[in-house]
């Protein structure tokens, strides 16, 4: 079903489409970079603690987005989505260019730090414009197309910040700028969504009021944070699992890694007929499926296997968050979907910039880095069995509340 809005208009995939690739803008400060931190330590390598602040300019925009994402839901709850949006893009473009001209690495940081908060504002705002401007299947497939379209984005922005990297670290930070191509088109095409229409359009209900739902969407938020941990896993550790079993070609875990990576395309296209079971066993899947993963990547002896880990690993944790949004999204009526998705955006977000950590704690206390995946791998399979149980005494909706 499509979502009307006050000039009558209907939603159609040319407006999902627009949302989608503002989707995939956040995870462009994530892997951009990456190919060019060699070349950034070695510009900074006589400033005091470079050797820390350099990989504070990869990582500090996922902590500002972990920051700042449920006071960007509590906004646009209040104010409304396309003029944040809009502003929200200028913003991203302005301090994603920055570093082209700043000199200081405490400025490119302070502006990293500034990407994160743009980052915070878009991928709040474009999951609630599509929750508004969809319902029902409609809804759940564009919901499960952001993990997709994020996922292709990942991959070809690490292409590209590598290549743009050999013309200069600087370069890359070029990028920043297709913020300014999708605005006008954004400015455009997408309208402001009427509450008393975007609430309940699929049954034709009024909004009422109510308190937010805060402890069902603090519950499916604890479930994201673990779930963006064990997403970014395998992705940020995987040379390091092929290094000790002797795979040491960057080709090879190029290779590796970017198969998971499809991997979670495909997680997330199977979405669209798994979500048909109900959250419950959808979630049951992807958990045990991303668990299967680790404890294969934890046993292998060779790249093969270790290949075959990575991509039930990526399956699962490409099936996974379009469940937890669907999950989410059904809790949430118009004027309260901007706090949940600003919610669910800094619950993933801390997650990915936890992720390092948690995985270098339980590889500390667990003897290795095989025995903290295998860790991993146990408490996902855990999960799993939890979600599997859970789906007997749910209805086969998933959830007690409405699927709106």
């Amino acid at each position: 079903m499509t979502m009307p809005s006050t000039q009558n208009r209907t939603a159609t995939f040319r407006h999902a489409l627009v949302l989608l690739l503002g989707s995939c803008l956040p995870v462009m400060a994530a892997v951009l970079i990456a190919p060019v931190l060699p070349q950034i330590m070695q510009h900074y390598a006589g400033v005091p603690h470079a050797e820390a602040l350099v990989p504070l300019a990869l990582t500090i925009p996922a902590l500002s987005v972990g920051i700042i994402s449920p006071l960007a839901g509590m906004f646009v709850d209040r104010f409304g989505r396309k003029r944040l949006l809009l502003a929200s893009m200028v913003l991203y473009a302005a301090v994603g260019t920055a570093p082209l001209y700043l000199e200081s690495l405490t400025a490119i940081i302070a502006s990293r730090a500034g990407v994160g908060v743009a980052e915070a504002f878009i991928m709040t705002i474009c999951t609630s414009m599509i929750a508004d401007y969809f319902s029902g299947a409609l809804r759940e497939r564009y919901l499960a197309q952001q993990t997709m379209w994020a996922s292709i984005a990942a991959t070809l922005f690490f292409g590209i910040g590598g290549a743009l990297g050999e013309a200069g670290w600087r370069t890359s930070f070029w990028m920043y700028a297709i913020a300014l191509l999708l605005l006008p088109v954004m400015a455009i095409m997408l309208w402001e969504p009427r509450p008393e229409v975007a609430a309940h359009a699929a049954e034709g209900q009024i909004a009422a009021k109510r308190t937010f739902p805060i402890k069902a969407v603090l519950g499916i938020c604890a479930v994201t944070l673990g779930s963006a941990i064990a997403f970014y896993t395998l992705p940020v550790h995987m040379g390091f699992v092929l290094q000790a079993i002797g795979v040491t070609a960057p080709a090879k875990i190029g290779m590796a890694t970017a198969i998971g990576s499809v991997a979670n395309v495909v997680g997330a296209v199977a979405f669209r007929r798994l979500s048909a079971l109900g959250v419950p066993y959808s979630l049951a899947i992807a958990f045990g499926t991303l668990g299967g993963g680790f404890l294969a990547v934890s046993a292998a002896s060779d790249l093969n296997a270790a290949v075959i880990g990575a991509i039930l690993n990526g399956f699962g944790a490409g099936l996974l968050l379009p469940t937890l949004l669907t999950w989410l999204m059904r809790q949430l009526r118009f004027e309260e979907r901007g706090r949940g998705a600003g919610a669910f955006t800094a619950s993933f977000f801390v997650g990915q910039f936890a992720c390092p950590l948690i995985v270098l704690g339980l590889n500390k206390s667990l003897g290795g880095l095989g025995a903290a995946i295998s860790g991993l791998g146990w408490v996902a399979v855990g999960a799993a069995i939890a979600a599997a149980g859970s789906a007997i005494v749910l209805r086969p909706g998933g959830v007690p509340n409405s699927s709106a």
